[in-house]
């Protein structure tokens, strides 16, 4: 059952040593699912200044609407070639071989535990 009334909340924990350090999350309830679909407004101030009401200059802000997509859905509903591409627009590398880099940074860090574990 997805409410149509639940917005998620773009959070971040308090410290950096928690979770998700730097990595910002959603608290999905029990009843909800996770977008597949997130917009985000980017707010920079332009440099330039107009009255408010009460004749204070105020910094004129420039909204620009942003859309960012979850890669699980890509990943499911896209073929390797097409998803691929995204991941490549995106600076990622192509998914096998994010995987083999991976297996490779996963391998020498348990070489080093194994090495440093009597």
């Amino acid at each position: 059952m997805n409410n149509s009334t639940w917005h998620p909340e773009i959070m971040y924990e308090e410290s950096e040593d928690g979770l998700s350090s730097k990595i910002p999350f959603v608290m999905v309830p029990k009843d909800q699912t996770m977008p597949e679909l997130i917009y985000v407004f980017e707010s920079r101030e332009t440099g330039e200044h107009e009255p408010g009401l009460s004749g204070e200059m105020l910094p004129i802000i420039e909204m620009d609407l942003h859309q960012y997509a979850d890669m699980k859905v890509l990943k499911e509903k896209l073929d390797t070639e097409t998803y691929d591409n995204v991941r490549g627009a995106l600076g990622l590398f192509p998914l096998k071989e994010a995987i083999d880099k991976g297996r490779q940074i996963s391998d020498k860090i348990i070489k080093n535990i194994e090495e440093k574990t009597p």
